[in-house]
């Protein structure tokens, strides 16, 4: 391990004992014991390394040689958000600024009776046993650095829950805004959206940035979903030119429940997703939708996982990338069936297109399977564009670059048409247009 990687593991746990020796009796908490399991569970990890198989091709040398802010202020008003905006729409909106909720730039527009949101920090402060019930409950059992790191550190994010039998009328968009025009600012997001039975909710992540300086983001969020809950999630990362950004999304699903994910990766130095979805009922639904456009050194992993624990359940799921220049995608899924998950049936399909010979894509779909009636398949495929089609579109006389665009937009839309918060679906539809036209 480099002395860069020693030295910011130190600062980390030392400013973690710095804030827990001024906290008087809030230290013996059960939010605060599972903050410190976490601690010390980060410090027996460490960092990972090329050497740990599930980092085998991320390497996070790079972005943790440097010192980041965890605690820094922001002057950010909506005037300088106004470019970073997804179209609006009636929505609930909450901003976090360098990880910290800002109310002034947020609205709230659901009555109280459909639903609980509000900043994790004002979540706990008004009940803090309840909160902390929830907190971490869902990754309690992930042997990850980063999801320890963040379980130590968590100060703020959302708390959702909706109650039974609700169905929420206007999505939830979090906007994650990284002000990174003075110096290098890291924030730990923690996010907990808990969904009732027979509940409905559409839900939106969005990841931008403000300046030229490193900015560092380790999000985590944890979604319960009850029996016959129906959750639509998406997350949308456009980012800068020197943001670094992990997030992990936990799920789990209870009998008859449905959840849909989205996760769209437009712009960003390096970008790791981890999405882990454990079916724990019987004829739950869940679908994974995923698209990334890695371009210069630009590095997207993409790490999922269907855990099947229970009968009669489906995933499926469906990745697709487009690199080139001398950007590194890596996809690795994975489908577990347990001994008691017989009529299992789950479906795993990664696509991609590269058009620089500089450009590198790893992918490693896996399936684990211990029960002996199910249905289950992996695939995945990797090559250029297709030049049959692109000839027919020249030969129409469509020009190269228009049908280039034209044949990446075509390829792209079995996810983007899975979105169905209309204002982010029509977002992306023009950023994706925009950067395929440039490529």
């Amino acid at each position: 391990m480099s002395n860069e990687t020693i030295d910011l593991k130190t600062r980390l746990i030392t400013d973690f004992h710095a804030r827990e020796a001024v906290m008087n009796g809030e230290a013996s908490s059960e939010f605060h014991q599972k903050k410190r399991a976490g601690l010390a569970l980060f410090e027996q990890l460490g960092f990972p390394s090329i050497k740990h198989e599930e980092w085998k091709y991320s390497n996070v040398r790079d972005l943790i040689s440097v010192s980041y802010d965890f605690n820094a202020e922001s002057s950010i008003g909506l005037t300088e958000l106004e470019d970073l905006k997804v179209p609006e729409q009636e929505a609930n909106i909450l901003y976090f600024v360098n990880g910290r909720y800002n109310a002034e730039l947020s609205a709230i527009i659901s009555p109280v009776g459909q639903i609980t949101i509000s900043s994790l920090a004002d979540a706990y402060k008004n009940d803090p046993a309840k909160v902390a019930s929830f907190f971490n409950e869902l990754t309690k059992d992930a042997n990850d650095a980063f999801t320890a790191l963040n379980t130590a550190f968590a100060q703020d994010g959302v708390f959702v829950h909706i109650p039974d039998n609700q169905s929420v009328e206007h999505p939830i968009i979090l906007r994650f805004v990284s002000d990174a025009r003075e110096k290098n600012v890291g924030s730990q997001p923690r996010n907990i959206i808990s969904v009732g039975k027979n509940a409905h909710v559409k839900l939106a992540e969005a990841f931008r940035t403000l300046g030229d300086q490193r900015s560092f983001t380790n999000a985590v969020t944890e979604i319960q979903v009850a029996e016959e809950a129906n959750v639509q999630y998406y997350k949308v990362q456009n980012e800068s030119e020197n943001a670094y950004h992990i997030g992990t999304t936990q799920v789990r699903m209870l009998d008859r429940s449905h959840f849909y994910a989205g996760t769209v990766t437009l712009n960003g130095k390096f970008t790791r997703n981890n999405l882990n979805i454990v079916l724990d009922g019987e004829h739950c639904d869940a679908h994974m939708y995923g698209l990334y456009f890695p371009d210069g050194s630009q590095h997207v992993d993409n790490h999922t996982v269907a855990d099947h624990q229970k009968p009669n359940s489906e995933s499926n799921e469906l990745y697709k990338g487009i690199l080139r220049d001398k950007s590194k995608g890596v996809f690795n899924g994975k489908i577990f069936v347990r001994p008691d998950a017989q009529k299992t049936n789950a479906f795993q399909s990664c696509k991609n297109i590269v058009l620089s010979p500089d450009a590198t894509m790893n992918t490693k779909p896996q399936l684990e399977i211990f029960a002996d009636d199910v249905k289950c398949s992996h695939g995945t495929t990797t090559g250029q564009i297709d030049e049959e089609a692109l000839f027919y579109m020249r030969s129409r006389g469509i020009s190269q670059p228009e049908a280039m665009s034209l044949l990446m937009f075509a390829f792209c839309a079995d996810v983007v048409s899975q979105i169905k918060i209309d204002s982010v679906r029509e977002y992306l539809e023009n950023v994706i247009t925009q950067k395929l036209a440039s490529k």
